[in-house]
């Protein structure tokens, strides 16, 4: 038997030709496998919006992501990564043989070839590869991990990993992950609150603790692990490691992801800004699909809130779309501007922009009425008409005004000029192609502005005639860096200061004829300014101002499939006729509190009130 058997020499040739082989076959790969270019998913990220206080308002894109650089996740957070994942890191030569060898045997097995892996061979298949789990990619994974570790530093492949691990609950990446788990930017993060995200990573669908209790011991066991481990490693000290002895709970649910959020009112925030980024910066509709930009709005989102509350409420109290026919296809739209400057602070476009697309703040298809008369009032007044002289009907133009009288506009609007007339609501804020045809109804409200724009043209007469464009963007950026073209707009003088506080006091008049007596939180009283019982619009406004902010609503209705406005005559019943006083109900609710003196005005609580709308 001794003569059949291979001597230890031809063992020992075997095995050196056998290794010879494998490390040929090796050398062959390594230089056949290059770097393969980042794929589609790993490239993509979201388009994040914030609010006017910094808070994220919702993330849109095919990929919940935001790359941040290293120095914005703390170093705490990247050690709790380190210390869980790979506490060899910062020394290792990017790979771990063992568990290349692991997938080799399980194939042999049958078995899935999943085997430990380092940070860099994660951030390898996250970047370049599949999430297949085959021998292929695991040898290629290897090879390429070896390559990626010569060719870039141990702190951009830790960056590029947490910018591309998956967290659960939607987010790519440790900056969505933060948002989702505690809404705040991964660079508020703690030691405890990161310790929690790097359990995460093997695997949320187990360790996300508001799933399930299972998941809430797992969490909480592997988050104690973590931390532990780091004291173990050299990454944190006992005494630190003492001061995180209660689990850091995250939210219940993750940072809004959904155009519906917000009261159904996110879609339309992120058109509006979107809107106003295309204007100023020149960025294509295509490439803010492309994502990745953070977008800081001037929403306000309490206001955002309580305007859309006020809307909803007063809707839901005195409609009956299934009783009452007159009552259905009711749409309305509102938006609040500050006076300060004419940030928009917060708008209504509708009941939820998944299902209602168009945005009613930003509609150009409902005719001011008499709302639009304080701007023949200023026109005149800029022109040198004395306030005190009396029209045709008897009374002065601000009489006329608070009481609803056409006949006076129309003729004070053809003394002054109707092309005039439209030059004077155009330097207040109006924009040039809503301006209806300069006819003899035109003083009487046939132009359509926008809610957006009536706001902010009413603000022209709380500054005193100084105007500012609505916006609703302070910065955007990419990369970190900044996209030009969003300073605030400029300031110009469109009223003399004289004309604007006496169209003011007029409007005052009018609001107390509305609402009653109503001041703001500062004691000052409210200006206002509304559609009339003689207008023969199909829409109702009330647009008013306190001295820090300007809102406008309208209301109008719609009928499937017909491009006109439907009648407001019956709507919210026989008492409450032509819409207007639920478009001052709607003013009133959303600013009480904030803006007005909190019990502030009576008349707009009976719905004998609205005298005065489309007929």
């Amino acid at each position: 038997m001794r003569r059949w058997l291979p001597s230890w020499r031809q063992w020992l040739g075997g095995l050196l030709l056998g290794l010879g082989a494998v490390a040929g076959l090796f050398g062959y790969v390594y230089a056949t496998v290059d770097i393969p270019d980042e794929n589609a998913a790993a490239l993509r990220e979201a388009n994040v919006y914030y609010w006017a206080d910094g808070t994220q308002m919702v993330s849109i894109g095919a990929v919940n992501r935001q790359n941040v650089p290293l120095d914005e996740i703390p170093r705490s957070v990247r050690n709790a990564v380190i210390a869980a994942e790979n506490d060899s890191f910062y020394s290792d030569s990017g790979v771990d043989p063992q568990g290349l060898g692991r997938a080799l045997v399980n194939m042999v097995k049958g078995q899935e070839t999943q085997g430990g892996s380092t940070i860099t061979q994660q951030y390898v298949k996250n970047t370049y590869l599949s999430q297949d789990q085959t021998v292929t990619r695991k040898v290629r994974e290897f090879v390429i991990s070896l390559k990626v570790d010569r060719s870039k530093s141990k702190d951009e492949i830790l960056q590029g990993y947490l910018n591309s691990s998956w967290f659960g609950r939607g987010a790519n990446g440790v900056e969505a992950a933060a948002h989702a788990y505690y809404g705040i930017p991964a660079r508020r993060l703690d030691a405890s609150q990161g310790a929690l995200l790097a359990a995460l990573l093997k695997g949320a669908e187990l360790y996300d603790p508001s799933v399930s209790a299972a998941n809430h011991r797992r969490a909480e066991a592997r988050w104690a692990w973590i931390l532990d481990r780091q004291v173990a490693v050299g990454r944190m000290s006992a005494k630190e490691r003492a001061r995180y002895d209660k689990f850091p709970e995250p939210l219940k649910e993750s940072r809004s992801t959904s155009l519906s959020g917000d009261y159904g009112q996110t879609g339309y925030l992120v058109d509006a800004a979107d809107k106003y980024v295309r204007q100023r910066t020149g960025l294509t509709g295509k490439e803010l699909a492309q994502g990745g930009y953070r977008i800081h709005t001037t929403f306000d989102k309490r206001r955002v809130h309580r305007l859309a509350r006020a809307a909803r409420d007063v809707l839901a109290r005195d409609l009956r779309p299934r009783e009452r026919a007159d009552d259905k296809g009711v749409q309305v739209g509102a938006a609040s501007v500050r006076t300060q400057d004419g940030a928009v602070l917060a708008l209504y476009g509708g009941a939820d922009a998944t299902r209602h697309f168009s945005s009613n703040a930003d509609t150009s298809g409902v005719p001011a009425g008499s709302a639009f008369k304080p701007f023949v009032l200023a026109a005149a007044l800029q022109d040198g008409l004395r306030a005190d002289r009396e029209g045709p009907a008897g009374m002065t133009p601000g009489e006329a005004l608070v009481e609803g009288g056409n006949a006076t506009y129309r003729e004070l609007g053809a003394e002054v000029g109707h092309r005039r007339v439209r030059q004077v609501a155009v330097d207040a804020g109006m924009l040039e192609r809503s301006m209806a045809r300069p006819d003899a109804s035109f003083p009487l409200g046939t132009s359509t502005p926008s809610a957006i724009r009536l706001a902010g043209a009413y603000g022209t007469f709380a500054r005193g005639g100084l105007q500012h464009d609505p916006y609703s963007v302070t910065s955007v950026t990419k990369d970190g860096e900044a996209v030009g073209g969003l300073e605030p707009p400029r300031t110009r003088r469109a009223l003399d200061t004289r004309v604007a506080g006496q169209v003011g006091a007029v409007l005052r008049d009018a609001a107390e004829d509305s609402l009653g007596r109503v001041v703001s939180r500062d004691g000052r009283p409210v200006a206002a300014g509304r559609t009339a019982g003689q207008d023969r619009f199909r829409s109702a406004w009330f647009a008013g101002y306190t001295p820090q902010v300007s809102t406008a609503v309208t209301l109008f209705r719609t009928r499937p499939r017909d491009p006109l406005l439907q009648p407001l005559s019956g709507v919210g019943g026989k008492k409450s006729r032509y819409g207007n006083a639920l478009t001052e109900r709607i003013w009133r609710d959303a600013l009480l509190g904030i803006d007005l003196a909190p019990g502030a005005g009576s008349k707009v609580a009976a719905p004998e009130a609205a005298a005065s709308g489309d007929r």
